[in-house]
């Protein structure tokens, strides 16, 4: 018989929905107001790429802070490609390297 597992500290992990992680009704309404008002992949628009954003990224890493996930100064508008493997990969190895520009986007 196994250990019982221990639980890590990363929100992600947590046994808890999508939806009481905050990403509900209410996010996917914010969400999708925002993507109407920030069409464009900020990573693509900087390799001077036109790409539709379908991703709303925080820029800073919110793990389960609600103040910080619902701070509008801390979204970015990304295509899934960007998101899902330069992001990710980037936080990985950056977690706590992370530097911002006076706007307070990620510098990458």
């Amino acid at each position: 018989m196994s250990a019982p597992r221990t639980p890590t500290a990363s929100w992600r992990n947590e046994t808890k929905s999508a939806s009481a992680r905050g990403y509900d009704h209410r996010w996917q309404k914010a969400r999708a107001a925002y993507l109407r008002e920030h069409p464009l992949c900020v990573m693509c628009t900087a390799e001077g790429k036109l790409t539709p954003a379908n991703v709303v990224d925080h820029i800073e890493p919110h793990r389960g802070d609600q103040t910080l996930f619902w701070d509008h100064a801390n979204w970015q508008a990304l295509c899934k490609q960007h998101h899902d493997s330069d992001k990710q990969m980037w936080e990985k190895s950056q977690s706590e390297r992370t530097k911002f520009t006076p706007d307070g986007k990620v510098v990458w």
